[in-house]
């Protein structure tokens, strides 16, 4: 939630002859009325819900113009636009539950409407109504970035939730999950503390400050979810408002400081990505190489810890790669759009756990029929 991600994709080709460069990208903040609604989403009735799909879907349609207007860019230039949304709620098959279910808020058809141009969106539930986990989706992505190296590649993204790609040579070795928490904890914390001022902590300049307390990390590495076998996923709903409560009460009650919490938070997602490689992914592969991209790419402490506990193992920025580590999620979706439109199918059964392979997304035809 630190803003909505959007970027100009240039894309020739499809499947394995995808051919992907970046030309411009821009985050736009969200507006105060969305935000406000996004921070509590447990207390939103049927009717916010509803207004809130609306609300999104223009606040996704005004980032596109943005983006445009940085490109000297017209409307009509554009083939489609790619739209992940959202999360307002995500129960995977792996949490056991007797309905699994996803949802992800920002109407295609709004911004398809404002825009002209034909949108793609809601990619998730196909997936899950094929009994997969509806994540992660990007692996398919990872493969068609990285699968040329001739290198076994780890594609760590961290976002508010973190999620790896183990990339070989082969589609079908592709193993992804996500490992645990993110970037949520840590700027929900912020957030607090700051009294709505912050929605991150910058350059990790609290967590520089404090110490990790590890009688309070091993509590947290203790959470079950880190047990789970692959497939798995995950969201707010375990690494969330509820568990952000609980943690910023320890600073609140003078426990724990706030640069010792936001420090032990930092270890958190650091640990349990290192422990979700050794774990998991080691068992099946020698790995080479770990490329991290997103929000988390951006904080020097995550980033100093993982490059110290996966050594030898040369950690580096996709940015290396040509795609700047804030903007491969936003790469990832407008792939799987194009994906989509040239009706492939795009997630991964051996990832996802679904039952077959699947076309991803629903399509909002514009005034650009393609």
């Amino acid at each position: 939630m630190d803003g909505i991600d959007a970027a100009l994709v240039r894309i020739r080709g499809s499947g394995e002859d995808t051919e992907v460069q970046i030309e411009e990208f821009i985050c736009r903040e969200y507006s105060d009325a969305a935000r406000k609604l996004l921070l509590s989403p447990g207390t939103l009735n049927i009717a916010s819900l509803s207004d809130l799909n609306f609300l999104l879907g223009q606040e996704f349609a005004a980032a596109v113009f943005d983006l445009l207007r940085k490109a000297a860019l017209k409307t009509t230039e554009i083939d489609l636009v790619g739209t992940h949304g959202q999360t307002l709620f995500h129960n995977p098959p792996s949490l056991g539950q007797e309905v699994s279910s996803t949802l992800q808020l920002g109407e295609a058809d709004v911004i398809c409407e404002a825009t002209g141009i034909t949108t793609v969106g809601d990619f998730r539930t196909r997936d899950m109504a094929a009994g997969g986990e509806g994540a992660p989706l990007i692996p398919y992505v990872d493969y068609l970035l990285f699968s040329g190296t001739g290198k076994n590649v780890i594609a760590q993204n961290i976002g508010g939730i973190s999620n790896c790609t183990l990339v070989t040579g082969k589609l079908g070795e592709t193993m992804a999950f996500d490992t645990g928490p993110g970037n949520s904890l840590i700027d929900s914390v912020a957030h607090l503390a700051s009294g709505g001022e912050k929605s991150f902590d910058e350059d990790g300049a609290i967590a520089k400050r404090g110490s990790v307390k590890e009688d309070l990390l091993r509590r947290l590495m203790k959470n079950p979810y880190f047990d789970i076998k692959p497939p798995k996923s995950t969201g707010k709903e375990l690494f969330g408002e509820e568990m952000v409560t609980r943690l910023f009460s320890l600073a609140e009650k003078k426990d724990v400081s706030l640069p010792d919490l936001l420090r032990t938070l930092v270890e958190f997602t650091v640990c349990s990505i290192v422990s979700a490689y050794e774990r998991f992914v080691y068992p099946h592969a020698d790995v080479e190489e770990v490329v991290l991209s997103g929000g988390g790419a951006r904080n020097p402490v995550i980033v100093s810890r993982l490059r110290e506990k996966l050594a030898p193992t040369r950690l580096c920025l996709s940015d290396e790669y040509g795609i700047p580590a804030d903007a491969k999620e936003a790469l990832g979706f407008a792939v799987l759009a194009n994906e989509a439109v040239c009706g492939n199918r795009a997630n991964v059964p051996g990832v996802t756990g679904a039952r077959d392979a699947t076309v991803l997304g629903k399509i909002s035809i514009g005034k650009n029929v393609l």
